[in-house]
């Protein structure tokens, strides 16, 4: 599903207009890389937790050239589904 789906569902449930609901869409996903940007975890009830990891640098290679390199410490935005998402998924 695309963003553009979202904003035509979100369209379609609350009627409005279409701008109206790409606004919501927008800000609500503005909300969320905020809060990861300043270091905060975003728990969204019944749909699961976004984390931030952070990674130490470490030794990498590029895999064409076969060059040794270091990759440089960073953060990664992780996802652990809600156990009603899950249970959700499975039942297909």
């Amino acid at each position: 599903m695309t963003k553009a789906e979202i904003i035509e569902r979100v369209y379609e449930t609350l009627g409005g207009s279409k701008q109206e609901s790409a606004r919501l869409v927008e800000q609500a996903f503005d909300l969320i890389k905020d809060a990861l940007a300043a270091g905060e975890a975003v728990k969204i009830s019944g749909f699961g937790k976004f984390n931030l990891r952070s990674k130490k640098s470490r030794p990498g290679r590029n895999p064409h050239t076969k060059i040794e390199i270091m990759i440089t410490p960073r953060r990664v935005v992780t996802f652990k589904a809600s156990h009603v998402l899950r249970e959700q998924v499975n039942r297909g």
